[in-house]
Protein backbone atom coordinates (compact mmCIF):
# COMPACT_ATOMS: atom_id res chain seq x y z
CA UNK A 1 0.00 0.00 0.00
CA UNK A 2 1.62 3.27 -1.04
CA UNK A 3 1.99 6.04 1.49
CA UNK A 4 -0.20 8.95 0.44
CA UNK A 5 1.33 12.45 0.56
CA UNK A 6 0.26 14.24 3.69
CA UNK A 7 -2.20 17.08 3.10
CA UNK A 8 -2.45 20.00 3.19
CA UNK A 9 1.04 20.89 1.96
CA UNK A 10 1.60 19.17 -1.39
CA UNK A 11 4.23 21.72 -2.40
CA UNK A 12 6.36 20.92 0.62
CA UNK A 13 5.91 17.20 -0.05
CA UNK A 14 6.86 17.32 -3.72
CA UNK A 15 10.07 15.49 -2.74
CA UNK A 16 8.19 12.77 -0.86
CA UNK A 17 9.74 9.35 -1.19
CA UNK A 18 8.31 6.69 -3.43
CA UNK A 19 7.27 3.66 -1.39
CA UNK A 20 7.63 1.11 -4.12
CA UNK A 21 10.00 -1.54 -2.90
CA UNK A 22 13.40 -0.94 -4.51
CA UNK A 23 15.16 -3.56 -6.55
CA UNK A 24 16.84 -6.27 -4.48
CA UNK A 25 20.03 -4.64 -3.20
CA UNK A 26 23.43 -6.25 -3.56
CA UNK A 27 24.52 -8.48 -0.68
CA UNK A 28 27.70 -6.44 -0.30
CA UNK A 29 27.76 -2.66 -0.09
CA UNK A 30 31.46 -1.75 0.09
CA UNK A 31 32.33 0.42 3.09
CA UNK A 32 33.26 3.99 2.12
CA UNK A 33 36.96 4.78 2.02
CA UNK A 34 38.11 6.73 5.09
CA UNK A 35 39.62 9.55 3.02
CA UNK A 36 36.91 9.98 0.34
CA UNK A 37 34.14 12.59 0.86
CA UNK A 38 30.62 11.12 0.72
CA UNK A 39 27.16 12.77 0.47
CA UNK A 40 25.96 10.61 3.38
CA UNK A 41 28.15 12.71 5.68
CA UNK A 42 27.52 16.04 3.96
CA UNK A 43 30.72 15.94 1.91
CA UNK A 44 32.90 14.99 4.85
CA UNK A 45 35.19 12.00 4.66
CA UNK A 46 34.50 9.26 7.23
CA UNK A 47 37.82 10.17 8.87
CA UNK A 48 36.75 13.83 9.19
CA UNK A 49 33.34 12.85 10.57
CA UNK A 50 34.83 10.53 13.17
CA UNK A 51 37.36 13.12 14.24
CA UNK A 52 35.04 16.13 14.39
CA UNK A 53 31.56 14.79 15.23
CA UNK A 54 31.47 11.16 16.40
CA UNK A 55 30.43 11.22 20.08
CA UNK A 56 31.22 14.95 20.16
CA UNK A 57 28.46 17.05 18.58
CA UNK A 58 25.37 16.79 16.32
CA UNK A 59 25.50 17.04 12.54
CA UNK A 60 22.64 17.93 10.19
CA UNK A 61 23.09 16.69 6.62
CA UNK A 62 20.71 17.89 3.92
CA UNK A 63 20.14 15.31 1.19
CA UNK A 64 22.43 12.75 2.74
CA UNK A 65 20.88 10.20 0.38
CA UNK A 66 19.93 11.57 -3.01
CA UNK A 67 16.87 10.08 -4.75
CA UNK A 68 16.14 8.11 -1.61
CA UNK A 69 13.74 5.17 -1.77
CA UNK A 70 12.21 3.87 1.43
CA UNK A 71 13.51 0.37 2.20
CA UNK A 72 9.97 -0.63 3.20
CA UNK A 73 6.39 0.37 2.45
CA UNK A 74 3.97 1.45 5.11
CA UNK A 75 1.94 -1.73 4.75
CA UNK A 76 5.02 -3.95 4.96
CA UNK A 77 6.02 -2.15 8.16
CA UNK A 78 2.54 -2.75 9.56
CA UNK A 79 2.84 -6.44 8.59
CA UNK A 80 6.15 -6.74 10.47
CA UNK A 81 4.46 -5.29 13.56
CA UNK A 82 2.04 -8.25 13.50
CA UNK A 83 4.85 -10.80 13.89
CA UNK A 84 5.86 -12.20 17.25
CA UNK A 85 9.52 -12.48 16.19
CA UNK A 86 9.74 -8.72 15.59
CA UNK A 87 9.98 -6.17 18.39
CA UNK A 88 7.47 -3.36 17.94
CA UNK A 89 5.89 -0.64 20.05
CA UNK A 90 3.08 1.85 19.58
CA UNK A 91 2.93 5.20 21.33
CA UNK A 92 -0.18 7.36 21.49
CA UNK A 93 -0.53 10.79 22.95
CA UNK A 94 -3.48 12.99 23.75
CA UNK A 95 -4.01 16.24 25.56
CA UNK A 96 -6.11 16.15 28.74
CA UNK A 97 -6.69 19.28 30.81
CA UNK A 98 -3.74 20.96 29.15
CA UNK A 99 -1.35 18.07 29.85
CA UNK A 100 -0.03 15.49 27.36
CA UNK A 101 -0.93 11.92 28.31
CA UNK A 102 1.19 9.07 26.90
CA UNK A 103 0.16 5.50 26.19
CA UNK A 104 2.66 2.73 25.34
CA UNK A 105 1.74 -0.68 23.90
CA UNK A 106 4.01 -3.54 22.87
CA UNK A 107 3.45 -5.70 19.80
CA UNK A 108 2.65 -7.90 18.07
CA UNK A 109 -0.38 -5.90 16.95
CA UNK A 110 -3.44 -7.48 15.36
CA UNK A 111 -4.81 -4.05 14.51
CA UNK A 112 -3.39 -0.57 14.36
CA UNK A 113 -5.22 2.76 14.57
CA UNK A 114 -6.45 4.43 11.41
CA UNK A 115 -3.80 6.36 9.51
CA UNK A 116 -6.24 9.28 9.60
CA UNK A 117 -6.02 9.41 13.39
CA UNK A 118 -3.52 11.96 14.67
CA UNK A 119 -0.68 11.61 17.14
CA UNK A 120 0.27 7.96 17.13
CA UNK A 121 3.61 6.36 16.33
CA UNK A 122 4.65 2.81 15.44
CA UNK A 123 8.25 1.80 16.14
CA UNK A 124 9.62 -1.40 14.59
CA UNK A 125 13.06 -2.64 15.64
CA UNK A 126 15.47 -4.78 13.64
CA UNK A 127 13.96 -4.08 10.23
CA UNK A 128 17.38 -4.84 8.72
CA UNK A 129 16.99 -8.47 9.85
CA UNK A 130 13.91 -8.97 7.69
CA UNK A 131 14.15 -6.52 4.79
CA UNK A 132 17.20 -6.74 2.49
CA UNK A 133 16.94 -3.08 1.48
CA UNK A 134 17.11 -2.01 5.14
CA UNK A 135 20.13 -4.28 5.63
CA UNK A 136 21.81 -2.64 2.62
CA UNK A 137 21.00 0.79 4.05
CA UNK A 138 22.69 -0.09 7.34
CA UNK A 139 25.73 -1.28 5.38
CA UNK A 140 26.32 2.32 4.28
CA UNK A 141 27.40 3.02 7.86
CA UNK A 142 30.11 0.35 7.94
CA UNK A 143 32.80 3.01 8.26
CA UNK A 144 32.07 2.12 11.91
CA UNK A 145 32.90 -1.38 13.23
CA UNK A 146 30.28 -4.09 12.79
CA UNK A 147 30.69 -4.82 16.50
CA UNK A 148 29.18 -1.38 17.22
CA UNK A 149 26.35 -1.41 14.67
CA UNK A 150 23.08 -2.46 16.25
CA UNK A 151 20.02 -2.29 14.01
CA UNK A 152 17.69 -0.27 11.84
CA UNK A 153 14.53 0.93 13.55
CA UNK A 154 11.82 2.47 11.38
CA UNK A 155 9.08 4.63 12.83
CA UNK A 156 5.79 5.51 11.22
CA UNK A 157 3.88 8.47 12.62
CA UNK A 158 0.68 10.29 11.80
CA UNK A 159 0.43 14.06 12.03
CA UNK A 160 1.68 15.31 15.40
CA UNK A 161 3.04 11.90 16.37
CA UNK A 162 6.23 11.50 18.36
CA UNK A 163 7.71 9.86 21.42
CA UNK A 164 8.29 13.01 23.43
CA UNK A 165 11.50 14.87 24.29
CA UNK A 166 14.08 12.30 25.35
CA UNK A 167 17.72 11.29 25.06
CA UNK A 168 19.46 8.11 23.94
CA UNK A 169 22.45 6.51 25.61
CA UNK A 170 23.96 5.60 22.23
CA UNK A 171 24.80 7.29 18.94
CA UNK A 172 22.03 7.48 16.36
CA UNK A 173 21.57 8.57 12.74
CA UNK A 174 18.02 9.77 12.03
CA UNK A 175 17.25 9.52 8.31
CA UNK A 176 14.00 10.91 6.97
CA UNK A 177 12.38 8.46 4.54
CA UNK A 178 8.96 9.94 3.82
CA UNK A 179 7.12 13.10 4.77
CA UNK A 180 8.52 15.70 7.11
CA UNK A 181 9.50 15.70 10.75
CA UNK A 182 10.42 18.63 12.96
CA UNK A 183 13.41 17.98 15.18
CA UNK A 184 14.32 20.13 18.16
CA UNK A 185 17.54 19.33 19.98
CA UNK A 186 19.39 20.63 23.01
CA UNK A 187 22.71 19.99 24.72
CA UNK A 188 21.22 20.45 28.18
CA UNK A 189 22.75 18.90 31.27
CA UNK A 190 19.47 18.30 33.08
CA UNK A 191 18.41 14.84 31.88
CA UNK A 192 15.88 14.14 34.65
CA UNK A 193 12.75 12.29 33.54
CA UNK A 194 9.09 12.88 34.23
CA UNK A 195 7.97 10.36 36.86
CA UNK A 196 5.06 7.99 36.42
CA UNK A 197 5.17 7.75 32.61
CA UNK A 198 5.34 4.51 30.59
CA UNK A 199 8.22 5.92 28.50
CA UNK A 200 11.25 8.11 29.18
CA UNK A 201 10.25 11.75 28.67
CA UNK A 202 12.45 14.60 29.81
CA UNK A 203 11.04 16.67 32.64
CA UNK A 204 12.61 19.92 31.45
CA UNK A 205 13.32 20.11 27.71
CA UNK A 206 15.34 23.13 26.58
CA UNK A 207 15.83 23.04 22.79
CA UNK A 208 18.55 25.15 21.26
CA UNK A 209 18.18 24.08 17.59
CA UNK A 210 15.07 23.61 15.46
CA UNK A 211 15.08 21.92 12.05
CA UNK A 212 12.57 20.38 9.64
CA UNK A 213 13.85 17.27 7.89
CA UNK A 214 12.53 16.19 4.50
CA UNK A 215 13.12 12.91 2.62
CA UNK A 216 16.84 12.23 2.28
CA UNK A 217 17.84 14.57 5.12
CA UNK A 218 19.70 13.07 8.07
CA UNK A 219 20.54 14.12 11.63
CA UNK A 220 23.38 12.55 13.62
CA UNK A 221 23.15 12.75 17.41
CA UNK A 222 25.81 11.66 19.91
CA UNK A 223 24.72 10.04 23.20
CA UNK A 224 22.77 12.12 25.73
CA UNK A 225 21.72 14.88 23.34
CA UNK A 226 18.13 15.81 24.17
CA UNK A 227 15.83 15.68 21.15
CA UNK A 228 12.17 15.72 20.21
CA UNK A 229 10.79 14.74 16.80
CA UNK A 230 7.24 15.62 15.76
CA UNK A 231 5.65 14.41 12.53
CA UNK A 232 4.38 17.17 10.23
CA UNK A 233 1.78 15.07 8.48
CA UNK A 234 2.27 11.37 7.86
CA UNK A 235 5.95 10.42 7.90
CA UNK A 236 8.47 7.59 8.18
CA UNK A 237 11.88 7.93 9.81
CA UNK A 238 14.77 5.49 9.87
CA UNK A 239 16.97 5.27 12.95
CA UNK A 240 20.39 3.60 12.66
CA UNK A 241 21.42 2.77 16.23
CA UNK A 242 24.63 1.52 17.79
CA UNK A 243 25.53 -0.90 20.53
CA UNK A 244 26.91 0.70 23.68
CA UNK A 245 27.02 -1.93 26.45
CA UNK A 246 27.19 -0.71 30.01
CA UNK A 247 30.53 -1.20 31.75
CA UNK A 248 28.76 -3.20 34.43
CA UNK A 249 27.13 -5.40 31.79
CA UNK A 250 30.46 -6.16 30.14
CA UNK A 251 32.29 -6.93 33.37
CA UNK A 252 29.40 -9.01 34.73
CA UNK A 253 29.13 -11.05 31.53
CA UNK A 254 32.89 -11.56 31.37
CA UNK A 255 33.01 -12.82 34.94
CA UNK A 256 30.17 -15.19 34.13
CA UNK A 257 32.14 -16.33 31.08
CA UNK A 258 35.27 -16.79 33.19
CA UNK A 259 33.30 -18.73 35.81
CA UNK A 260 32.00 -21.08 33.12
CA UNK A 261 35.55 -21.70 31.93
CA UNK A 262 36.69 -22.29 35.51
CA UNK A 263 33.85 -24.78 36.01
CA UNK A 264 35.28 -26.83 33.14
CA UNK A 265 38.81 -26.77 34.55
CA UNK A 266 40.53 -29.69 36.25
CA UNK A 267 39.29 -30.16 39.79
CA UNK A 268 36.20 -27.97 39.33
CA UNK A 269 33.89 -30.96 39.99
CA UNK A 270 35.40 -31.59 43.41
CA UNK A 271 33.45 -30.45 46.46
CA UNK A 272 34.66 -28.55 49.48
CA UNK A 273 35.94 -30.83 52.21
CA UNK A 274 37.04 -30.08 55.77
CA UNK A 275 38.40 -33.26 57.38
CA UNK A 276 40.27 -31.21 60.01
CA UNK A 277 37.30 -29.06 61.07
CA UNK A 278 37.18 -28.94 64.91
CA UNK A 279 33.81 -29.07 66.69
CA UNK A 280 31.99 -25.81 67.35
CA UNK A 281 30.10 -25.07 70.53
CA UNK A 282 29.69 -21.44 71.55
CA UNK A 283 29.62 -19.87 68.04
CA UNK A 284 28.04 -22.27 65.51
CA UNK A 285 26.87 -19.36 63.32
CA UNK A 286 30.37 -18.04 62.70
CA UNK A 287 31.80 -18.50 59.21
CA UNK A 288 34.51 -21.17 59.21
CA UNK A 289 37.81 -19.42 58.35
CA UNK A 290 38.94 -22.51 56.41
CA UNK A 291 35.92 -22.22 54.10
CA UNK A 292 36.65 -18.54 53.39
CA UNK A 293 40.33 -19.32 52.77
CA UNK A 294 39.32 -22.08 50.37
CA UNK A 295 37.19 -19.69 48.28
CA UNK A 296 39.96 -17.07 48.33
CA UNK A 297 42.36 -19.66 46.96
CA UNK A 298 39.92 -20.67 44.22
CA UNK A 299 39.36 -17.07 43.09
CA UNK A 300 43.05 -16.18 43.20
CA UNK A 301 43.76 -19.23 41.08
CA UNK A 302 41.57 -17.82 38.31
CA UNK A 303 43.67 -16.12 35.65
CA UNK A 304 42.86 -14.65 32.27
CA UNK A 305 44.85 -13.09 29.47
CA UNK A 306 44.09 -10.47 26.86
CA UNK A 307 43.33 -13.31 24.44
CA UNK A 308 40.74 -14.72 26.88
CA UNK A 309 39.08 -11.31 27.14
CA UNK A 310 39.14 -10.83 23.35
CA UNK A 311 37.47 -14.23 22.92
CA UNK A 312 34.72 -13.18 25.32
CA UNK A 313 34.21 -9.80 23.60
CA UNK A 314 33.99 -11.38 20.14
CA UNK A 315 31.58 -14.08 21.26
CA UNK A 316 29.45 -11.66 23.26
CA UNK A 317 29.14 -9.01 20.56
CA UNK A 318 28.44 -11.54 17.81
CA UNK A 319 25.70 -13.25 19.80
CA UNK A 320 22.32 -12.46 18.16
CA UNK A 321 19.51 -11.01 20.25
CA UNK A 322 17.18 -13.45 21.97
CA UNK A 323 14.40 -12.62 19.49
CA UNK A 324 16.52 -13.68 16.47
CA UNK A 325 15.90 -17.11 14.96
CA UNK A 326 17.54 -18.69 11.93
CA UNK A 327 15.61 -20.63 9.33
CA UNK A 328 17.36 -23.70 7.86
CA UNK A 329 16.91 -24.21 4.10
CA UNK A 330 13.44 -25.42 3.17
CA UNK A 331 14.90 -27.84 0.64
CA UNK A 332 18.27 -28.94 1.97
CA UNK A 333 20.90 -29.65 -0.66
CA UNK A 334 23.38 -32.48 -0.31
CA UNK A 335 26.94 -31.40 0.35
CA UNK A 336 27.93 -32.22 -3.23
CA UNK A 337 25.01 -30.23 -4.67
CA UNK A 338 25.78 -27.37 -2.24
CA UNK A 339 29.39 -27.14 -3.43
CA UNK A 340 28.24 -27.15 -7.08
CA UNK A 341 25.78 -24.32 -6.39
CA UNK A 342 28.24 -22.10 -4.52
CA UNK A 343 30.81 -22.50 -7.30
CA UNK A 344 28.12 -21.16 -9.61
CA UNK A 345 26.46 -18.51 -7.43
CA UNK A 346 28.69 -17.90 -4.41
CA UNK A 347 27.39 -17.41 -0.86
CA UNK A 348 25.96 -14.61 1.28
CA UNK A 349 25.75 -14.20 5.03
CA UNK A 350 22.19 -14.21 6.26
CA UNK A 351 21.28 -10.64 7.33
CA UNK A 352 20.82 -11.93 10.88
CA UNK A 353 24.32 -13.42 10.99
CA UNK A 354 27.10 -11.57 12.82
CA UNK A 355 30.61 -12.62 11.80
CA UNK A 356 33.57 -10.89 13.47
CA UNK A 357 37.25 -11.76 13.73
CA UNK A 358 40.57 -10.73 15.24
CA UNK A 359 44.15 -11.87 14.72
CA UNK A 360 43.63 -15.36 16.09
CA UNK A 361 39.92 -16.23 16.16
CA UNK A 362 36.62 -15.70 14.40
CA UNK A 363 33.26 -15.22 16.10
CA UNK A 364 30.05 -16.35 14.44
CA UNK A 365 26.66 -15.83 16.09
CA UNK A 366 28.11 -16.18 19.57
CA UNK A 367 30.44 -19.07 18.78
CA UNK A 368 34.23 -18.83 18.71
CA UNK A 369 36.84 -20.82 16.80
CA UNK A 370 40.52 -20.58 15.96
CA UNK A 371 41.26 -18.73 12.73
CA UNK A 372 43.64 -21.26 11.22
CA UNK A 373 45.90 -20.10 8.40
CA UNK A 374 44.20 -22.21 5.72
CA UNK A 375 40.80 -20.61 6.45
CA UNK A 376 41.91 -17.07 7.31
CA UNK A 377 41.57 -15.36 3.93
CA UNK A 378 38.19 -16.90 3.11
CA UNK A 379 36.61 -16.21 6.50
CA UNK A 380 37.93 -12.67 6.91
CA UNK A 381 36.87 -11.76 3.36
CA UNK A 382 33.42 -13.22 3.97
CA UNK A 383 33.14 -11.24 7.21
CA UNK A 384 34.21 -7.95 5.59
CA UNK A 385 32.22 -8.33 2.37
CA UNK A 386 29.35 -10.43 3.79
CA UNK A 387 29.42 -12.38 0.53
CA UNK A 388 31.81 -14.29 -1.69
CA UNK A 389 31.44 -14.80 -5.46
CA UNK A 390 31.39 -18.25 -6.96
CA UNK A 391 34.82 -17.93 -8.56
CA UNK A 392 36.34 -17.88 -5.07
CA UNK A 393 35.19 -21.47 -4.59
CA UNK A 394 36.60 -23.01 -7.74
CA UNK A 395 39.84 -23.87 -5.94
CA UNK A 396 38.25 -24.05 -2.49
CA UNK A 397 35.94 -26.85 -3.63
CA UNK A 398 38.86 -29.22 -3.01
CA UNK A 399 39.40 -27.83 0.50
CA UNK A 400 37.33 -30.31 2.50
CA UNK A 401 37.53 -28.51 5.86
CA UNK A 402 36.37 -25.21 4.35
CA UNK A 403 33.51 -26.69 2.35
CA UNK A 404 32.39 -28.78 5.33
CA UNK A 405 32.39 -25.68 7.55
CA UNK A 406 30.35 -23.69 5.03
CA UNK A 407 27.96 -26.59 4.58
CA UNK A 408 27.35 -26.69 8.34
CA UNK A 409 26.66 -22.95 8.34
CA UNK A 410 24.30 -23.41 5.39
CA UNK A 411 22.40 -26.16 7.20
CA UNK A 412 22.03 -23.90 10.25
CA UNK A 413 20.68 -21.03 8.12
CA UNK A 414 23.67 -18.78 8.89
CA UNK A 415 24.64 -18.45 5.22
CA UNK A 416 22.73 -18.89 2.02
CA UNK A 417 23.53 -19.52 -1.61
CA UNK A 418 24.04 -16.33 -3.59
CA UNK A 419 21.67 -15.02 -6.18
CA UNK A 420 22.37 -15.95 -9.82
Amino acid sequence: MPVRPSPPAPRMLSRAVSTRMPATPPAFVPPPRPDVPIPLLGGLTPAQFMRRYWQKKPLLVRQALLDIHSPITRQCLFDLAQRDDVESRMIRQRALRGEVRWQLEHGPFERLPSTRQRQWTLLVQGVNLHVPAAHALMSRFRFLPDARLDDVMISYATDGGGVGPHFDSYDVFLLQLHGRRRWRIGTQRDLSLRPGLPLKVLQHFEPSEDWILEPGDMLYLPPHIAHDGIALGECMTCSIGFRAPLNGELSEQFLYHAAERAAQARGASRRYADPNQPPVSEHPAALPPALVDHVVELVERMRWSRADIAEFVGSYLSDPKSSVFFDPPVRLLSRHAFVSRIIENGIELDPKTILLYDDTRYYLNGESATLVRSLRKTITTLADQRALPGKKFVTLSHHSSMTQLLYEWYRAGWIRIGRP
